[in-house]
């Protein structure tokens, strides 16, 4: 197992570029291209070290021979076949270990085994765990989890649509007679001698009259500013 394991901080972008590579694998791979199909955002660099440490591209990113014969095998089962003697290889020192065995070992053995081989922090060996698992699912040899997808936030468009719907949702219908039982209501609080300050907030109408408006001012000014003054 020549140099530093390689690490992604998800098994996404690992099962999305493979299933993406099976389709039709680049000449070439570097961050611009996997940029380009959208593949492992802020994360491309993770991805070409998986990669290059699998032999599935050389050291200027041009696709191999390995890959060549490998991603274009149609059949699952021939494919996962395929893939996991490419990862037995390229990890080949686990295997030598644990034999058989390795592909499906625990979250914690596999972690252990990559913090010592690799003297690797905690948060780095999860991350060479992760990534191992997520190869051994793609070779079919343990359980794969799906990739992990994102609610799409909601453009300002739409944001602004729910605001109006909100809006008219909360349509008034203060008639001239229920504001003259809010202003009623308001000045009856001050008739008890305390001192009070009140405010009060109308929502008129939308679909009202002028002689509407006008009874409803009406009756502010007659029970509430004139009320006070006096």
């Amino acid at each position: 197992m020549a140099g530093k394991i390689p690490y992604i901080s998800s098994g996404g972008p690992i099962v999305q570029a493979f299933t993406q590579f099976r389709r039709s694998f680049p000449a070439v791979i570097d961050a611009s291209t996997l940029k380009k199909l959208g593949l492992a955002s802020n994360n491309e660099s993770y991805l070409i070290n998986i990669l290059r440490f699998l032999s599935l591209i050389d050291d200027e990113g041009k696709r191999t021979k390995i890959a060549s014969e490998a991603f274009v095998l149609h059949k699952d089962d021939d494919f996962q076949n395929s893939l996991s003697d490419i990862v037995r290889t390229s990890y080949s020192e686990i295997f030598d270990l644990h034999d058989e065995d390795a592909w499906t070992l625990d979250d914690e053995n596999l972690i252990t085994y990559f913090r010592q081989t690799d003297q690797s922090t905690e948060i780095v060996g999860k991350r060479q765990a992760l990534t191992f698992k997520a190869l051994a699912g793609l070779s079919g040899k343990r359980e794969l989890s799906a990739p992990r997808t994102t609610n799409p936030k909601k453009t300002k468009s739409e944001s602004s649509n729910n605001n109006k719907r909100k809006n008219k949702s909360t349509k008034s219908d203060l008639t001239p007679e229920k504001a003259d039982d809010v202003v009623h209501t308001s000045t009856s609080k001050n008739e008890m001698g305390f001192g009070l300050t009140v405010r009060v907030e109308i929502n008129l109408p939308s679909d009202g009259s002028q002689s509407t408006y006008d009874r409803i001012f009406k009756s502010i000014k007659e029970n509430l500013i004139d009320a006070y003054k006096s």
